[in-house]
């Protein structure tokens, strides 16, 4: 599978105590590398799936290092270019149940990978079974990749980082291969607040809307509730409830979830496994503090 997104340097603080917004709170910091599809990568090695990644790093010492640490544990990094600010910064504060209290995020420059793709794209893509696209990079970058998974007839998986393109560009939806996004994202492009919503809420908000916007195939989690799914083409709707597992860290749970159902859905699956593998995975990783289940 074609992975291509983004990287980015994850700074976690983790809260020993309660956490207390306004006073100094004495913990753990961890820094690593992360980012949506730099998970997502990692994440279909730990499946034991190819992965082949298009992306940018650090023209540093540090950009060099994580290049390295992708290639050791089998990703195929011979798209992933070096290029100044290749990388965005992610910084989080979790509190004392591993819940996310607060973060900043500074984006990459995607000019080099704009141009990078514009040059080889056509060929990279040409030659995958399928790709997941991180949509929310630049409009360019996503027009020019749905364009060439077009043409040459390759399943498109999308996952979110913030929902600017997907709402300016909903079009796109219709050309994806699944939609996966979390009730706050599907909450914005339905304009409908699924924020406290109940599971059975939110499925029929997402039978009625995904239809009304022409998606085919679309998913959303919501967290502690599980999550419900869709597909417009068969007829197939139901809920997945959550698993029972003790959290340490929540970031990272919904790329993992991700990873899981599209590779269950590359293979053949029916949605409903798919959402159940997602699931499952996405319950390893929060019960490790990373980004990532461990194999």
């Amino acid at each position: 599978m074609l992975v291509i997104g983004s990287i980015f340097v994850d700074v976690k603080g983790f809260a020993r105590n309660r956490y207390m917004p306004l006073e100094r709170n004495v913990g753990d910091v961890q820094v690593t590398a992360g980012g949506v599809c730099r998970n997502v990568a990692e994440n279909l090695k730990t499946l034991g799936c190819d992965a082949e990644f298009v992306s940018m790093v650090d023209d540093n010492g540090m950009g060099a290092q994580v290049r390295s640490e992708l290639a050791a544990l089998g990703v195929n990094v011979e798209h992933v270019i070096s290029a100044p600010r290749g990388m965005g910064m992610w910084l989080a504060i979790l509190d004392e149940h591993g819940n996310l209290a607060g973060s900043i995020s500074r984006q990459p420059d995607f000019s080099a990978l704009e141009e990078y793709l514009k040059e080889k794209g056509d060929e990279i893509i040409a030659a995958t079974d399928g790709l997941a696209l991180e949509f929310d990079m630049t409009a360019e970058i996503s027009g020019l990749v749905m364009a060439l998974a077009k043409k040459h007839r390759k399943p498109v998986y999308t996952i979110v980082g913030n929902m600017g393109v997907i709402l300016k560009h909903p079009e796109y939806l219709r050309d994806m291969a699944c939609f996966i996004c979390n009730e706050m994202e599907a909450g914005r492009l339905f304009r409908e607040d699924l924020t406290d919503a109940s599971p059975e809420e939110t499925l029929r908000s997402l039978q009625k809307n995904s239809a009304l916007v022409g998606i085919p195939t679309m998913v959303v989690t919501m967290g502690a509730r599980g999550a419900v799914y869709v597909d417009n083409t068969t007829g197939e709707f139901g809920f997945c409830p959550p698993m029972d597992v003790e959290v340490v860290d929540t970031t990272g749970a919904g790329d993992a979830f991700f990873t899981a159902a599209v590779a269950a859905l590359m293979n053949g699956a029916p949605l409903s496994q798919a959402v159940q593998e997602g699931t499952r995975l996405a319950s390893r990783t929060l019960m490790v503090a990373g980004s990532c289940a461990k194999g």
